[in-house]
């Protein structure tokens, strides 16, 4: 029997990046999968109400809750998410760094994009004068 290639599985326990909504880039943990369409997510540390959210908006991430009861209340979830310090561990990530990353890439006004092209000229200037100068011995 092959191994599944997949790795992250929509069930209990798991943790996922809201996309769109009100809560969006927050994290949030499953609690219940209602049918293959829906599932009860709640994040009482990320200000993600617990609510009904269809899978397509949100994402699945390798963080997951382990031994999670089915259907609990938020405070239980809350106690799960401080034990694990999936919140923190999530802040660690490269995932969340390269989201706020983008995010203030796009908050940028016209003279903050300026000053990245200017940044970036000269990064590349460096680098090819370095190559050049290694080539050369």
């Amino acid at each position: 029997m092959r191994e599944s290639n997949f790795k992250r599985f929509v069930e209990v326990g798991r943790v996922v990046l809201v996309k769109s909504g009100s809560s969006a880039g927050n994290i949030a943990v499953i609690t219940e999968v209602i049918d293959h369409n829906r599932a009860i997510i709640d994040g009482p540390t990320t200000s993600v109400p617990r609510q009904s959210f269809t899978f397509k908006h949100f994402t699945l991430i390798p963080l997951r809750i382990t031994k999670l009861p089915r259907a609990v209340g938020t405070g239980v979830v809350k106690k799960y998410l401080e034990k694990e310090s999936i919140v923190e561990r999530w802040n660690q990530s490269s995932w969340d760094k390269k989201q706020a990353a983008i995010q203030k890439r796009r908050s940028l006004n016209d003279f903050g994009r300026f000053q990245i092209v200017l940044a970036k000229k000269q990064r590349r200037d460096a680098v090819r004068k370095i190559v050049a100068k290694e080539s050369k011995t």
